[in-house]
């Protein structure tokens, strides 16, 4: 009995002795830890470059995690060493980059030309901040073979304040700007004639904004966000507008499905060239409604959504109610993964335009305009946009739209051309603009491509090419067909800095007056068809970081020194330069 006892003890402790052996041998190896080395986000502000012809939206994620394997060999060794009593060594962390709050820049160059700007933001406690944004920008001209003064000057002045809680966020914004500019295009007849015509002649026109607004946004609410403003703009020759519009937006949750719905009151009205003899009183108030279903499944998105608004337009006494009803139809569909997404859509809206709009985009504009809204019928699109590899990013898309009062940029307008002996606005020889409206259909295609060629080299190109069709005009005045921008930024090392854009736009067309041919009632018929050739623009920028906060920037605006014109008579300055220095600072 006691013998079978022992043998009992006996195999159990063998068994022991061998599963140890197994653990042992299985501990040898531990296996393999993916470990993610994340830099903290340290934002910097850049010093202020121009800005490109077409913009651009930067891609993310453009490294794959490395997966780093680690592995353990233990095997005996005999060894007499006694380890004396040292010190922990430290571990070395690089030193973070110190963030300001603000900035002030200031630029000078040739033609007489200054850029100024000063950004501040302060926080005023956990929750509140305020801001403030001083831009100024101003040239004193110098554009040869130009008989009627070229200056201009823009001075904007921006503030804002901010409320952070946890379930909801809002801010206020008010503003200011002042712009100075002069209609010195004069064409060919106005030119040869006499001097004391010519200095007799006041090309100037000023512009002036004040607008206050402010946007709420609510967090795990059906209530997402509103935005409001109040904007009133004025000019030289006593026009008047202002503008109003508020835009509400709901997500509501049914069932696992989220509908959407934006609302949008839009208010514009004024009058305009209150100082000549063809005063304009306008005003067109636009409500909408736009409701959308959103589905989501896997790799598949769709929104399903209409727009419809009603639009009350008045024009001089005479009145214009329409009700339109729009296509809001997205999709997009991962064919392999974020390396091919494919995308289509069908888009339609009420877009408001207003006289300010109209400045922004062409400062030489005649306060002499008729206002009214553009009925973008619908916007048909597909598209492809992915990756070709983790750092280059591509995107191409093909599109028809229709498009109703589609505004247009014109130079001619018998309305303003009166009889030779009259005495002409500084706006009325030929030198400025007006606004028409067709019914346009317009067929594009876009490519994209941008890459990040390595962590201190970036580079981007993109194209557009148009084709028109109109109901009534001739043409497509001052739209190009092709539009083509490329960019290259590169981190030479931590203290220089330099990158170049290049833009060409192709040749568009314009309306003319060739001659002094008027006719008895003081109107001109006899117009020309001109075409404004295509043009390069090449720039270029140098930045040096001298420390923390004090950096350099040289800039070289159309390094090919062309006189091209934007507008027809309208040339740009030559060879530009522009030398100066940012400072970031704390209160």
């Amino acid at each position: 009995m006691k013998i079978k006892f022992q043998y009992k003890i006996a195999v159990l402790a063998a068994f022991a002795v061998a599963q140890g052996a197994h653990s042992q041998k299985k501990d040898e190896n531990i296996g393999t830890e993916v470990v993610n080395v994340v830099k903290p986000y340290t934002p910097t502000i850049s010093d202020a470059f121009k800005v490109k012809e077409t913009p651009v939206i930067e891609d993310e994620d453009n490294t794959q995690k490395e997966e780093i394997k680690y592995n353990i060999f233990s095997f005996p060794v005999a060894s007499t060493f006694t380890p004396s009593k040292g010190k922990a060594a430290g571990v070395d962390r690089q030193q973070r980059e110190k963030l300001y709050n603000n900035y002030a820049t200031l630029g000078v160059g040739n033609y007489g030309t200054i850029n100024a700007e000063l950004f501040i933001t302060e926080n005023l406690n956990r929750n509140e901040y305020v801001g403030a944004m001083l831009r100024h920008i101003s040239s004193q001209g110098g554009i040869k073979n130009i008989k009627l003064d070229d200056k201009y000057y823009n001075t904007g002045l921006d503030l804002t304040y901010g409320n952070r809680q946890k379930d909801f966020s809002w801010n206020a914004d008010l503003g200011f700007q002042n712009q100075v500019y002069n209609w010195y295009g004069l064409p060919l007849q106005f030119q040869d004639i006499d001097n004391e015509t010519i200095r007799g002649i006041d090309p100037k026109q000023t512009y002036n904004t004040v607008y206050v607004g402010g946007k709420i946004a609510a967090e795990d609410s059906f209530f997402r966000e509103a935005s409001m403003q109040y904007k009133r703009f004025w000019d030289g020759y006593g026009s008047v507008e202002n503008r109003f519009f508020v835009k509400p937006s709901l997500d509501i949750d049914v069932m696992e499905e989220k509908i959407k719905v934006d609302f949008v009151a839009d208010y514009v009205g004024g009058n305009l060239a209150e100082d000549t003899e063809f005063p304009i009183e306008y005003s067109n108030l636009n409500f909408g409604i736009q409701p959308s279903l959103v589905y989501q499944k896997d790799d598949l998105s769709v929104q399903l959504g209409a727009g419809l608004f009603y639009s009350m337009g008045k024009m001089n006494g005479d009145t214009d109610n329409k009700f339109y009803v729009y296509p809001q139809v997205k999709a997009s569909y991962k064919v392999v993964g974020d390396l091919m997404v494919a995308y289509a859509g069908a888009e339609g809206g009420l877009k408001q335009n207003s006289y300010a709009d109209f400045v922004s985009e062409n400062p030489f504009i005649s306060p002499l305009q008729a206002i009214t809204p553009t009925d973008k019928k619908y916007d048909i699109y597909v598209g492809l946009k992915g990756k070709l590899a983790s750092a280059i990013a591509y995107n191409i898309r093909g599109s028809y739209m229709n498009e109703g009062n589609k505004a247009m940029f014109l130079n001619f307008d018998p309305r303003v051309l009166p009889g030779p002996g009259a005495n002409l606005n500084g706006f009325e020889y030929g030198n400025s603009f007006s606004v028409v409206y067709d019914q346009v259909q317009t067929v594009s295609f876009f490519g994209e491509l941008k890459a990040d060629l390595s962590k201190n080299i970036r580079f981007g190109v993109n194209g557009t090419f148009s084709s028109y069709s109109l109901d009534n005009q001739s043409e497509a005045w001052n739209m190009p067909q092709i539009k083509v921008g490329t960019s290259l930024d590169v981190d030479i090392n931590t203290k220089w800095s330099a990158g170049a854009n290049v833009f060409y736009v192709g040749d568009r067309k314009d309306l003319v007056f060739p001659g002094n041919t008027f006719v008895d009632t003081g109107l001109a018929y006899d117009t020309k068809v001109v075409t404004l050739k295509n043009y390069f623009d090449v720039n270029a920028h140098v930045g040096y970081k001298y420390s923390e906060r004090l950096s350099a920037f040289l800039k070289l605006n159309n390094i090919a020194n062309q006189d091209y014109e934007r507008w027809v008579n309208y040339k740009v300055q030559g060879f530009q330069v522009l030398v100066g220095a940012s400072y970031k600072f704390n209160f």
